[in-house]
């Protein structure tokens, strides 16, 4: 009965847990209503491939832009708060965006969008973070997973308006103000007060120099800090590898279907519905494969099946294929993200939340190197080669893995 009492979260802290994946799930499936009209957006701008790579790298360069400006925002609102107000304006953006009628225009309302994204991104982790202090034990994977069943939820929703002929316009409004209406309702049961440092880092998270001399704190000092530079660069390559294999389907997957299988618009759509949708269920099982194998062994076997999986179904291109391809690569980079960010948390000689500031904002580049890259290879040599940076994203996960941790025990 001490037991029971002692691990099982108040009340509180369920409904908080509860209110914050309503946060990620409306940050999850506000964009994902966007992506699959896509190629409808590039048709009536009339843009190639090269033109279009640089318009929506404008939605990672918002963010970019905005992502350290967080916790100025999180420190005057609280996190909370910050999310609720960035899922409006991220909202307010991607209806622009859909109905800019300039290249200019799409690219400036994308661009104020992801800064809004940012924002929201950054806040609902430092919430999801508070609520997890509470439960004495990892939930992050978790949200992450809700994220991602938003993100189908809102690849659905566009597929599904646009198999019933809903204007660009009445499809993005009616998703911004259903999913803007859930977070606001979400905020209440939020946890309230201010947003605080945790008290104290553990043996992991310590500096590991306590208890030296000076001269030897001197110079395990600096050994110490080449060390945890070169693992801390080592986990943005690993964060960044995962967030570009996410946006080679967020921007290319539905292009790639449509315009090089012939798929009509609904159907092009899976692409994007597949990655995500086997992403969601990579993390749904991610606790417990890391628990068993070791985030290491995880992450070596997930860029595997994302080299492989990808790999084959551009060398050999199918509808059927291609499809479980993205499905494969969503998967394999499931839990690099999260893994990342846990481990930058806990690396020593850091701040607490420093490690996993860095990453949370330098793994954008992925984002936003991702578009102009593949679209300048598509105009070059095609949009099938272009996207052979999925595959290698794999690769560099296997190479860089070691950095992750093994198995305990």
């Amino acid at each position: 009965m001490t037991v029971d009492t002692e691990t099982r979260p108040l009340p509180s802290a369920r409904h908080a847990r509860a209110a914050v994946a309503v946060l990620f799930f409306t940050n999850g499936a506000l964009f994902a209503n966007l992506l699959p009209r896509y190629p409808q957006i590039k048709e009536d701008l009339a843009i190639g491939n090269g033109a279009y790579g640089l318009a929506v790298a404008a939605f990672p360069a918002g963010a970019i832009t905005a992502g350290l400006a967080a916790g100025l925002l999180i420190r005057r609102l609280g996190s909370a708060r910050a999310a609720v107000l960035g899922t409006l304006l991220t909202g307010a953006g991607i209806l622009a965006a859909g109905l800019a009628p300039s290249v200019a225009l799409f690219a400036t309302a994308l661009f104020l969008a992801g800064a809004m994204d940012a924002l929201t991104d950054v806040a609902q982790n430092a919430h999801g973070l508070r609520v997890q202090r509470l439960y004495g034990r990892s939930i992050l994977n978790s949200l992450h997973a809700v994220w991602s069943i938003g993100a189908v939820t809102g690849g659905l929703m566009a597929a599904g308006a646009m198999a019933l002929g809903l204007s660009l316009g009445v499809h993005l409004a009616v998703s911004a103000v259903v999913l803007v209406a859930a977070a606001v309702a979400a905020l209440r049961f939020c946890l309230p007060g201010p947003d605080n440092e945790p008290e104290g880092v553990g043996p992991e998270g310590s500096g590991g120099l306590e208890g030296t001399g000076p001269e030897q704190r001197g110079t395990e000092g600096a050994r110490g800090a080449s060390r945890v530079g070169s693992v801390l660069a080592a986990l943005v390559l690993i964060a960044t590898a995962g967030t570009l294999v996410e946006d080679a389907g967020n921007s290319w997957a539905a292009l790639y279907l449509s315009d090089e299988l012939h798929a009509s618009a609904p159907l092009a759509a899976w692409g994007f519905i597949a990655l995500v949708g086997a992403q969601f269920i990579g993390r749904a099982i991610g606790d417990r494969l890391v628990d068993r194998f070791g985030q290491r062994a995880v992450a070596r076997a997930g860029g595997l099946i994302t080299a492989a999986g990808m790999g084959l179904a551009l060398a050999v291109p199918t509808l059927p294929g291609t499809v479980l391809g993205f499905a494969l690569a969503g998967f394999g980079v499931a839990t690099l993200v999260p893994a990342a960010m846990h481990e930058a948390d806990a690396l020593p000689g850091l701040k607490p939340g420093s490690g996993l500031t860095i990453v949370s904002w330098l793994m954008r580049l992925g984002f936003l190197l991702s578009p102009p890259v593949v679209g300048r290879v598509a105009d070059a040599a095609g949009l099938r080669t272009g996207l052979l940076v999925i595959p290698a994203a794999g690769v560099l996960v296997v190479v860089l893995a070691g950095v992750l941790r093994a198995r305990r025990g």
